[in-house]
């Protein structure tokens, strides 16, 4: 059995087939899903998913990216909504300096926000990280993000990187670049990182594992971020099956 800790089916690409895409996926035995919303439009959706599927759960927050569109009601909504048993983490918040839609200091002043949030909350943080490894660390320790722990979601990073975010209280969740010829680092990290402190996602629609890569991604495509990760682990693919989602249903408190 497989956990997706991360996926998007509140995301359109899904509107057409969800209820196929997730048949498929309990075919392929992943008979738990993390769906994460992160604007007004998803976390509704994520919401409807939550109720409507018994092993489907969800994580709400803001997307750095659309910084600059959050509003204090909107974090007052999700708190609210937040309450709901099967709402397990904040997020996906962080900080993306690849796209330039929402200003660095309004992305680090809502990313500090969503923290406090989910301290407020006691549930942990999914943190999105696009080539700004540095502030994102940094804001970490400054803002005890350690006394919730969190999840370093599709991690891009070094291993050094990796080592000082699992002292910080959170798991490193790898995804289908893992298994990209070239992605030296994800390949790194899923060798030298300890299985007990790694969780595997899919980020569906996004980031298709090999072979395919550059198409639409789904849940049923994480067991082959787990078999990459077996087969540089020097391990089978049931033990990496039963280590992440051992690791993902004790981090997220899922009981079923």
């Amino acid at each position: 059995m497989f956990i997706d800790t991360h996926v998007h089916l509140n995301a359109d690409q899904y509107e057409e087939d969800l209820q196929e895409v997730i048949d498929r996926a309990l075919e392929a035995k992943v008979e738990t899903m993390v769906v994460v919303g992160f604007d007004r439009k998803t976390i509704e959706k994520t919401m409807q998913l939550v109720e409507q599927y018994d092993f489907v759960y969800g994580v709400i927050g803001w997307h750095p990216v659309d910084a600059i569109d959050c509003r204090q009601e909107d974090l007052n909504w999700i708190e609210e909504l937040a309450a709901h048993p099967k709402i397990v983490g904040i997020g996906e918040t962080g900080l993306d300096y690849y796209w330039d839609k929402s200003p660095k200091d309004v992305q680090q002043t809502l990313f500090r926000k969503q923290i406090h949030l989910a301290q407020k909350l006691n549930l942990p943080i999914i943190i999105h990280n696009r080539d700004a490894t540095g502030d994102v660390v940094q804001i970490l320790r400054e803002e005890n993000a350690a006394s919730v722990g969190g999840v370093m979601h599709c991690f891009s990073g070094s291993v050094e990187t990796a080592h000082e975010c699992i002292a910080m209280n959170f798991m490193i969740s790898l995804g289908g670049p893992v298994t990209f010829k070239n992605a030296r680092m994800p390949k790194e990290v899923a060798t030298e990182i300890p299985l007990e402190h790694l969780m595997i996602e899919t980020d569906a629609p996004y980031l298709a594992p090999h072979p395919y890569r550059g198409k639409r991604n789904e849940p049923a495509l994480v067991p082959l971020v787990a078999e990459e990760i077996a087969r540089l682990k020097g391990l089978t693919i049931e033990e990496i099956a039963q280590v992440t989602t051992a690791n993902a249903k004790n981090f997220f408190k899922i009981d079923n």
